[in-house]
């Protein structure tokens, strides 16, 4: 499994660091595992504008802006 304390705690506290989307850095705020219901998934990571999720292969799956649902 993905230590993702260990890959993005560090962006949380530290303003210098982020995720670069489109050429516009972007502070990350938050991270997390999802699932499908029944087992994990993947995870997602969340910047100040979007919502960035992977698949457990580490893998990018899609971005959403921040405020809409899939």
């Amino acid at each position: 499994m993905i230590n993702l304390d260990e890959r993005y705690h560090s962006y949380l506290n530290n303003p210098n660091k982020g995720l670069t989307i489109d050429g516009v850095r972007e502070p990350v705020t938050g991270y997390g595992w999802h699932c499908d219901g029944d087992e994990i998934v993947g995870y997602y990571v969340n910047t100040r504008n979007y919502k960035l999720y992977y698949n457990t292969n580490e893998q990018f799956i899609k971005m959403e802006p921040h405020g809409t649902t899939n």
